[in-house]
């Protein structure tokens, strides 16, 4: 086994309330501008302990989520040590198979990966998240009649593949980066939040 990793994702987009993407649909604005960012409460990767680091990614996704070619840059947890960051960057790229490749396998073309200060407070669907000087969200989730978080179950998309998904708002949603086009600061659009458990 290559990876065994546990933890929280938080993901917010350009989208409105509730990206389309999750349900295989197009996305609202012709392309679905996203930061998705994965917390790693404990796990391995080859035997490299990469508990307590975050990675994430800046994403261009061009159209329908499903057709790939995305354009990504990944952003890794400047705490990591080289041994840390090759392993994560292995991993979320797809290179070591298994559940995560399924979503790495969307990825048209990776820009670069840089390594910056990640800020990730999430529980729940409410939260924080700032990815060096590049992007920023805060987000509250959405509740249903009983007062629960809402979530999502067996949908088209995932980037948390087996686990349900909260669906949130995102209060506010920077992001910035000239190698993919984005100056985006907006209000009261997608946030989904999730836990995930990984191996492969």
């Amino acid at each position: 086994m290559a990876y065994e990793l546990e933890g929280r994702l938080l993901e917010v987009c350009n989208c409105k309330v509730l990206c389309p993407c999750w349900i295989g649909e197009d996305p609202d604005n012709k392309s679905c501008d996203s930061v998705n960012s994965w917390h790693i409460d404990r796990g391995t990767i080859n035997g490299v302990d990469v508990s307590g680091l975050t990675i994430a990614t800046l994403n261009l996704i061009p159209g329908n989520v499903l057709k790939g070619n995305w354009r990504i840059i990944f952003y890794v947890d400047d705490k990591a040590t080289p041994q840390q960051q090759e392993a994560l960057v292995n991993a979320f790229s797809g290179k070591l198979g298994g559940p995560i490749a399924g979503l790495a396998q969307l990825y048209g073309e990776i820009v670069g990966v840089e390594r910056v200060p990640i800020t990730f407070e999430v529980e729940e669907g409410k939260g924080h998240l700032r990815v060096g000087q590049v992007a920023e969200a805060e987000i509250v989730p959405f509740q249903g009649a009983t007062g629960q978080s809402t979530k999502l179950y067996d949908t088209a998309f995932t980037t948390i593949p087996g686990s349900p998904a909260y669906v949130s708002k995102a209060l506010k949603y920077k992001a910035k980066s000239s190698a993919l086009g984005f100056d985006i600061n907006m209000q009261n659009n997608n946030a989904i939040q999730g836990h995930f458990r990984f191996q492969g």
